[in-house]
C-alpha cells in the first residue's frame, strides 16, 4: 500500500504566530481583496462578478481552492477532502435554491411550488448502512438485536424533532433554521444553549444506549464532538432545521456529488472574476489613509508581496483573522472551539466484503472510532462497481482539542494509516489487501463546533461587524461548518461592499 500525508499547509501556516516578516517593497493596487478561497470566499467574489467591475483579488494560502470543501482526484474517481453533501435547503435559504437554480442543480417547479431536482445530483440509493453485530443493516439507527422498548425509544425522540421542526417561536420564526441566524430568537428556547445536548436528553428521558450512540455520531459527523461536547440548542439544530422540500425527493435526502461539495467549488471558481493568488500566506492587514494595506508572502519563494485595496473582505476563521488584524482584531476567535479532524481516501481494487445489505453511499460502524466512509463513484450509473475511492472520517475527539491537534501533528502515514486500518478492520478484514493506496489530510483546526454558551453569547454578532473598510466572511460567523452558512455569509459580504 501506498500512500502520502497531504496538506493543509501546516507549517506556513503557523508562521502566523512567528512575528511579521519583511513589509513588501511594492504595493499592487487593487478595489477589493479577498481573504481565504473557501465557500464563503468564493461566494463573496461570485457576488462581486455579477454587478462589480473593479479589480478584484482573492488570495488563498492553499494550492487548491475550497477549505473544507476541497477535494481530489484519483484513477477510479474523484474524491472529497472535507465537505461531502448538502442537505435540501429550506424556504430560510432563498440564496442557496437560487444558486441550485443557477448551476442546473434545481431544474424547475411542480404544481405546488415545489422544486424539482436533477435526479443524477440526489444521492442515489442505498443511501446509509450501519455495522451492527458482525453485518450491516439499512438505516443508521440500530435496528439488529435492539429491544423493542429501545426502538420504541428512538421512534419517540424522531417524533420529537418532527413536531420541532415544524414548530415556531412567539416571534413566529421557526424555532430552528438554516441559517443559524434566521432561526427564533425565543429566549425560552435559546437559553438551551448554556447546557449540554446530553443534559437536554437526561432531562427529556432519551437514555436507550443504541439512540445514544445514534445522536452522538450525528454530533460528531457535524461537529466534530460528540453530544457532551456540543450546547443542548445545536444538537436540537442539527434534526429540527432541516426541512427542504423537494418534488422527486424526501426531505431527508441531500444532493452529492463524487468529489462531494468540490463540484461547488468548481462551479463557482468558473463564475467568477477575480485575480486567483494561490500559495500565499497573508500575515497583516490594517487600514492606512482611508485604505487598507494587506501584506502577504509566497509560501514557496518566501517573497514579501502586498496590496492596497479599497475594501477587504476576510473569508478566513476567526482566530486567523485575529492574528492578520494584530490589535484591532480584540477578542476576535475567543471561545471558538476547533476539533482536529482525519480524512483518509482509500483507492481500493474493489469494494471490501462484508456481510449483509450491499454498500452503500454513506457506511457507518456502530461504536467505531470514526463515522465510517462514502464511496465516492456512489453517484456513478454502472452495474457493477470495481475501483473505487473510500473517504474515512475521523474526528479526533478522544482528547482535548488542543492536545489531539498536537498528538496528531506528529503522526507518520504509516501511524494514521493503521488507525484508519484498525477501525474499519471490524467491518471489513480485507481492507488492508483490497486498497492500493492510502492518501490522508489532518485538519488540525477542522471546523468550528457549537459549544455550550457560543452560540447565543453575542460573540458572533460583534465578529460579523466591519471593521471600517474590512469585512468578514466565514461559516465561523454562524458557529456552524456548514455550506450553507458560508456560501450565504460570502453573499451578504459581497452585497455589503457592493452597497
Amino acid at each position: 500500500m501506498e500512500g502520502t500525508i497531504v496538506g493543509p499547509s501546516m507549517a506556513v501556516g503557523h508562521r502566523l504566530r512567528e512575528g511579521r516578516p519583511p513589509s513588501p517593497s511594492r504595493w499592487d493596487r487593487a478595489d477589493v481583496v479577498i481573504v481565504g478561497g473557501g465557500i464563503a470566499g468564493l461566494a463573496a467574489a461570485r457576488e462581486l462578478a455579477r454587478e462589480f467591475r473593479g479589480n478584484v483579488v482573492l488570495v488563498e494560502l492553499e494550492s487548491d481552492l475550497g477549505g473544507n470543501s476541497s477535494w481530489g482526484q484519483a484513477t477510479a474517481s474523484a474524491y472529497p477532502w472535507g465537505a461531502h453533501y448538502v442537505p435540501l435547503p429550506g424556504r430560510e435559504a432563498p440564496e442557496v435554491v437560487a444558486l441550485f437554480e443557477e448551476l442546473g442543480v434545481i431544474t424547475g417547479q411542480d404544481s405546488s411550488g415545489r422544486p424539482i431536482y436533477r435526479e443524477q445530483y440526489l444521492c442515489h440509493d442505498p443511501h446509509e448502512r450501519l455495522f451492527l453485530h458482525g453485518r450491516w443493516q439499512e438505516g443508521l439507527i440500530p435496528q439488529l438485536g435492539v429491544s423493542a422498548d429501545d426502538r420504541a425509544e428512538a421512534d419517540r425522540f424522531l417524533a420529537r424533532m418532527q413536531t420541532l421542526r415544524e414548530s415556531t417561536g412567539t416571534d413566529g420564526r421557526p424555532l430552528f433554521a438554516i441559517p443559524v441566524d434566521r432561526s427564533s430568537a425565543d429566549p425560552a428556547w435559546r437559553g438551551l444553549d448554556l447546557e449540554t445536548f446530553s443534559t437536554w436528553l437526561d432531562r427529556e428521558g432519551f437514555r436507550a444506549r443504541p439512540l445514544r450512540w445514534y445522536l452522538d455520531y450525528c454530533c460528531r459527523d457535524d461537529f466534530g464532538l460528540g453530544t457532551s461536547g456540543v450546547s443542548a440548542w445545536a444538537g436540537l439544530h442539527y434534526f429540527a432545521a432541516r426541512g427542504g422540500e423537494a418534488a422527486n425527493a424526501s426531505s431527508s435526502t441531500v444532493v452529492t456529488w463524487p468529489h462531494g461539495n468540490g463540484w461547488l467549488v468548481e462551479r463557482l471558481r468558473e463564475r467568477i472574476r477575480a485575480t486567483v493568488r494561490r500559495g500565499c500566506l497573508v500575515h497583516a492587514v490594517r487600514e492606512e489613509g482611508g485604505r487598507v494595506r494587506v501584506e502577504g508572502m509566497d509560501a514557496k519563494t518566501g517573497e514579501a508581496v502586498g496590496w492596497d485595496a479599497g475594501r477587504v473582505i476576510l473569508a478566513v476563521p476567526q482566530f486567523i483573522a485575529a492574528r492578520m488584524l494584530g490589535e484591532a482584531g480584540g477578542g476576535r476567535g475567543t471561545g471558538a472551539v476547533y476539533p482536529p479532524w482525519l480524512v483518509a481516501n482509500l483507492s481500493v481494487d474493489r469494494l471490501p466484503t462484508g456481510r449483509g445489505m450491499e454498500a452503500a453511499w454513506d457506511n457507518v460502524l456502530y461504536e467505531g472510532r470514526g463515522l465510517g466512509y462514502v464511496i465516492a463513484n456512489h453517484q456513478e450509473v454502472q452495474s457493477v462497481v470495481r475501483e473505487s475511492v473510500l473517504t474515512y472520517y475521523l474526528p479526533l475527539d478522544h482528547a482535548a482539542p488542543t492536545e489531539a491537534r498536537r498528538e496528531a501533528s506528529t503522526w507518520t502515514w504509516e501511524q494514521a494509516r493503521d488507525v484508519v486500518l484498525a477501525d474499519l478492520r471490524r467491518a471489513h478484514p480485507d481492507i488492508a489487501d483490497v486498497t492500493r493506496r492510502m492518501d490522508i489530510r489532518i485538519w488540525g483546526h477542522g471546523m468550528i463546533c457549537p459549544v455550550p454558551g457560543f452560540l447565543w453569547s453575542g460573540r458572533r454578532t460583534d465578529w460579523a461587524r466591519p471593521v471600517g473598510r474590512i469585512d468578514f466572511a466565514h461559516s465561523d460567523l454562524s458557529g456552524m461548518s456548514l455550506f450553507e452558512e458560508a456560501y450565504i455569509r460570502g453573499v451578504e459580504a459581497g452585497r455589503r461592499v457592493l452597497t
